[in-house]
């Protein structure tokens, strides 16, 4: 039976359009309660029995039968051979991968995660001091595919940021390792790493086992059980964000070789089922030649099962009346990956607000980002683009504040925070600045 992806051809010139792009874009981000139940129960038994518990989740969800925790703990010289084994060219592709994403990262350290200071001209000093998080979990999925490029993202902004102990965990169904994100896990300097997967790990890094470390912070992307563990766990510790399903959405002004922006689309649906790619043009015409493309290349795609039910489920064609409407829609949607793929990008990026991740231009592929462009591609999903950021060097990183008054300092903030704290019915707070005003010590 011949496979067809037909997403839903909408316009924001029909009256019915609010209605159907509402109901197009709808995913609820809530856990299923059965889920919830079974993340609890996992972390309870984790936090309770430790090692015995994680091996024996570890054996019953990836049939890895391990005797002993260190049977599932990768050792530095196991990552370091695994690299070393490697095809040349994935080798090399690695370490330019890791360069890239290491330089991006680099970047962002010094635009925004420095301490610093100043003194007013009274003598008081205020600043802010940033100091790396000691010890992190990240996370990288293993069930479906592996992510040696996850592994990138995640652990190469840590060890920019400073952190002094990066623990990874991967799930190995049934015991196979993948080679390339061992590889990648030396190559980003991971220090120590754990063949396990699931809620059972989220649990194992949030509390700590006899054998794994207690974190301070979890990131990386996983199933619904590891999503559904990341949001029991926060408070215990920071988590980066609970990610939902992959999005892509397609900003085209008509003037892109219609069967790029298809495999665009493509690239985004082949995650899952429930990805879901979008396309907005003012062009009725292009949109056709999408569709064409779409038809004829979908029956070549080794995941064509899972992109047509991607397609067919959550997918949209959207005709737009102008390329302005178009930024403002996808302002609304406020995408993971978007694609302004247009013959004038930078006319229309001063529009758009609200994207995890922006790129510019025929040639600027999301596959790029996902792989070696260099800045993070672990980003907001389902809207949260609104109010969030990509993972970076700032998510292992604290701000403490400095504060250091002077005499003459205290002199001029003291009457005003006794002022403030008596107005709060603090008379503690105001007696301990009054103490230190000249007047008080009978100066």
């Amino acid at each position: 039976m011949k496979l067809t992806a037909f997403p839903a051809r909408l316009s924001t010139a029909s009256a019915n359009f609010e209605a159907e792009f509402k109901a197009r874009l709808h995913w609820s981000a809530e856990a299923d309660a059965a889920i919830e139940k079974v993340a609890a129960d996992i972390l309870a038994d984790v936090q309770q029995r430790g090692d015995a518990a994680v091996l024996a989740y570890t054996r019953r969800f990836d049939g890895l039968d391990a005797a002993s925790m260190q049977q599932i703990e990768l050792t530095q010289a196991e990552m370091k051979a695994a690299f070393e084994e490697l095809p040349a060219v994935q080798r090399e592709a690695l370490q330019s991968a890791a360069a890239r994403v290491r330089s991006f990262h680099e970047a962002q350290k010094k635009a925004s995660g420095e301490s610093w200071r100043y003194r007013d001209a009274d003598g008081t000093l205020l600043g802010q001091k940033v100091t790396p998080l000691d010890r992190v979990g990240i996370y990288v999925p293993g069930g479906k595919a592996a992510y040696p490029s996850s592994v990138l993202m995640n652990a190469i902004p840590a060890h920019v940021a400073g952190v002094g102990e990066i623990i990874m965990v991967v799930p190995t169904p049934r015991g196979e390792k993948n080679p390339l994100v061992l590889a990648a896990a030396y190559v980003a300097g991971v220090t120590r790493g754990f063949t396990i997967g699931g809620a059972q790990a989220i649990g194992a890094l949030a509390y700590g086992t006899q054998t794994i470390p207690a974190v301070d912070k979890i990131t990386g992307p996983g199933n619904a059980y590891v999503a559904a563990a990341k949001r029991r766990v926060f408070g215990t510790v920071g988590i980066d964000m609970i990610a939902g399903p992959s999005e892509i959405l397609v900003l085209a002004d008509g003037t892109t070789p219609p069967d790029w922006v298809a495999m665009d689309l493509f690239s985004q649906a082949e995650h899952d089922e429930l990805a879901q790619s979008v396309l907005l043009s003012p062009d009725a015409a292009y949109i056709d030649r999408v569709q064409q493309e779409i038809d004829r290349l979908l029956p070549d795609m080794p995941r064509a099962g899972i992109i047509a039910a991607s397609l067919n489920g959550r997918g949209a064609l959207i005709h737009t009346r102008s390329m302005e409407e178009a930024c403002e829609i996808s302002n609304r949607i406020a995408p993971e990956h978007l694609e302004v793929s247009s013959s004038e990008p930078h006319r229309w990026e001063p529009l758009l607000r609200h994207a995890g991740a922006i790129f510019l231009g025929a040639f600027t592929s999301e596959t790029l980002g996902d792989y070696c462009a260099g800045p993070n591609h672990v980003l907001p999903t389902s809207g949260t683009a609104r109010f969030s950021s990509p993972l970076g060097v700032y998510d292992f990183q604290k701000r403490s504040s400095l504060i250091e008054v002077s005499e003459q300092g205290a002199q001029t903030l003291g009457p005003i925070a006794v002022t403030l704290a008596e107005g709060e019915g603090l008379f503690a707070h105001a007696r301990a600045a009054a103490m230190r005003l000249r007047n008080s010590r009978g100066s």
